[in-house]
């Protein structure tokens, strides 16, 4: 089977807009991104990761079932791609260039407005359409931008999307049933998915503590990460992926971790990697009680204890549908220009669980001395959908 090549990804999360900001943020001294505000939990300071700054100004030209924050975070990061994909467009032309993209909130934030609206005033407000809740638009709306019309679709499992989204467009390319893939995960923050989340008693009001033992609950995050897929050669590969479902329960992950275990043998299966040669693992790391307990039980039974993992999601949050994309865009940085190879720190008290295995967590500044080769990433939804990505360096 060919190789699956990922160009430079579009990206935007709680750490800002494009790869600098998230090289910056990742590699800086002290941890950032996340906001402390009540925007979204009225009376109740939490820490979330909301992306800085201006989005853009992309409305006017959209039709309306096209017009939300979900979109609009994903105009963010196709920009920063747009010259990879017009060079795709005139090799492939647009019949043969796909779009398979990751989302869970879709257009809830406009919907959670309307609502409002209607509450107050007994009608629904202008410019609102019920087509921008629905899960396709995300797809639809990069397919319209990009005017391609080759397969276009939409995956929406929760918190494994963005990282299924990935495996998905594999497929296509491996299948030739498209030359070219824009795959990738967004979601949006809004009250909805908060209050969700606390409803389920799994939010912390601190920046999250992955796998400490006083680890109480997420960040929610909002962004989006896209990546050009191609089977040229490229400075990353998709070297192999791994997809199970356990079905366990409908938000709590199975305690033996057997369904991650299986997505993550998969992963390194299908790459041909042996557990003892990969550089580094980003963890799910959550920081919610049963989820980091999960895990590491999982690479305990997986890889050696001396492997170096970290949670990025103290930085990012936790960005539900965008996570496993925006995570593979940090696995993409610590295998380009990296030729120390430093990792993503892992950000916590300190403080370890003597109920889990013990991981090697990487401490702030740490490197291995050389470039990286081989990296995975792990993404675990609801449901019991489990996603692992293997990484790497062409």
């Amino acid at each position: 089977m060919r190789d699956v090549f990922l160009g430079a990804p579009g990206v935007v999360c709680a750490l800002g807009q494009g790869l600098q900001a998230l090289r910056d943020g990742l590699f800086a001294p002290q941890p950032s991104g996340l906001t402390t505000t009540d925007a979204f939990s009225a009376g109740r300071m939490l820490n979330l990761g909301l992306m800085p700054g201006e989005l853009p100004a992309w409305f006017d030209p959209a039709p309306t079932r096209l017009r939300s924050r979900n979109n609009a975070l994903l105009a963010a990061a196709l920009a920063q791609i747009r010259p990879q994909i017009d060079a795709a467009l005139a090799r492939f032309g647009p019949a043969r260039v796909a779009v398979v993209l990751g989302t869970s909130a879709a257009g809830l934030v406009e919907g959670e407005a309307a609502a409002r609206w209607r509450l107050q005033r007994d009608d629904w407000p202008p410019g609102y359409d019920y087509a921008q809740q629905e899960m396709g638009s995300a797809s639809a709306f990069v397919a319209h931008e990009l005017g391609v019309c080759g397969p276009a679709h939409v995956i929406s499992t929760a918190c494994s999307s963005g990282a299924k989204a990935l495996a998905s467009g594999a497929r296509l390319l491996r299948a030739r049933l498209a030359d070219a893939v824009v795959a990738g995960g967004v979601d949006a923050l809004g009250g909805l998915t908060v209050a969700g989340f606390r409803a389920l008693e799994s939010v912390s009001a601190a920046r999250c503590n992955p796998m400490s033992l006083n680890r109480c609950g997420i960040n929610i995050g909002e962004g989006a990460a896209l990546f050009m897929m191609t089977l040229d050669d490229g400075p990353v590969r998709l070297a192999g992926w791994g997809e199970t479902s356990d079905a366990h329960h409908m938000s709590a992950p199975d305690p033996s971790g057997r369904g991650a275990i299986d997505a993550m043998r998969q992963a390194l299966a299908r790459a041909a990697v042996e557990p003892e040669t990969l550089d580094y693992l980003n963890l799910h790391g959550t920081a919610t009680p049963q989820n980091d307990a999960m895990e590491s039980r999982a690479i305990a039974a997986v890889f050696s204890p001396g492997l170096p993992v970290s949670s990025t999601k103290p930085l990012t949050g936790h960005a539900l549908a965008a996570a496993g994309a925006i995570e593979a865009a940090i696995a993409w940085l610590t295998l380009v220009d990296n030729p120390q190879g430093r990792l993503p720190p892992h950000w916590w008290d300190g403080e370890h669980d003597p109920a889990l295995p013990t991981l090697r967590l990487v401490e702030p500044g740490e490197a291995l001395g050389r470039s990286l080769r081989h990296v995975l990433s792990n993404s675990f939804a609801f449901g019991g959908s489990n996603a692992a990505l293997l990484f790497s360096g062409a």
